[in-house]
């Protein structure tokens, strides 16, 4: 807070302030007014919180961070896929993604030794087999025959397209620093692809527990971007 030149501070004076401060800057006392908080309500305003506690556990599903996806990879002769919703944007060109995957996956020891991927982007219409792919482990079965899924070769990594995606996104591991600790693989894409013929993709997106929202209604505002 600037100090005001008569050598006070100011007093605060937007609606919900807690304190008045009115002290010289060299000895700074505080007198509150008017405060009483009691949970869920603050007495000197009269409004009761509509917000009630959340489980800790079910954070993420507020926060998730973009579609649900399928992530292929390819080793020593056979390929995997996988279904994964923990990942972000890291950096726009070249594009970076850190994707978080457990070391209890089929596909961790995978990616790790084959340093590459693709990112599959799949919409509400092979939902069903998207979840499949989720609850089972290519380490037992063939995903791709279990859920007939069709591969196809991408042009600059061993892993395989999923036909069945209206995007995919060839990848290469640029950096495992955050591996170990925190299972993050920070992946460059090197290669993308796009069906055009799909405009509005209803792709889904995870909030926990078999629950699911799919994209809807978009909108369009100024930007400064380029």
């Amino acid at each position: 807070m600037p100090i005001a030149s008569s050598g006070r501070l100011p007093v605060c004076t937007s609606a919900g302030c807690a304190a008045k401060f009115f002290a010289p800057a060299s000895h700074l006392s505080v007198e509150l007014i008017n405060l009483k908080l009691v949970r869920g309500q603050v007495a000197d305003s009269g409004t009761t919180m509509t917000k009630k506690s959340y489980p800790l556990s079910k954070v993420y599903g507020l926060l998730e961070p973009g579609p649900v996806l399928l992530l292929t990879t390819f080793h020593d002769g056979v390929a995997n896929v996988m279904t994964m919703s923990w990942q972000t944007m890291i950096e726009f060109e070249p594009p970076l993604i850190g994707c978080v995957i457990s070391n209890r996956n089929h596909s961790f020891e995978m990616l790790k030794a084959s340093k590459q991927c693709v990112i599959n982007i799949p919409t509400a219409e092979i939902a069903e087999k998207v979840v499949g792919c989720g609850n089972t482990s290519g380490a037992k079965i063939n995903k791709f025959e279990q859920f007939g899924l069709t591969q196809k070769p991408a042009s600059l990594v061993t892993a395989p397209l999923i036909d069945e995606c209206f995007a995919s996104l060839e990848c290469r591991v640029v950096d495992t620093g955050l591996v170990a600790k925190y299972g993050m693989f920070v992946i460059e894409v090197v290669k993308a692809w796009l069906d055009p013929a799909v405009k509005n993709p209803r792709t889904i997106h995870h909030q926990g527990h078999g629950n699911f929202m799919l994209a809807g209604e978009r909108i369009k505002l100024k930007s400064a971007m380029k």
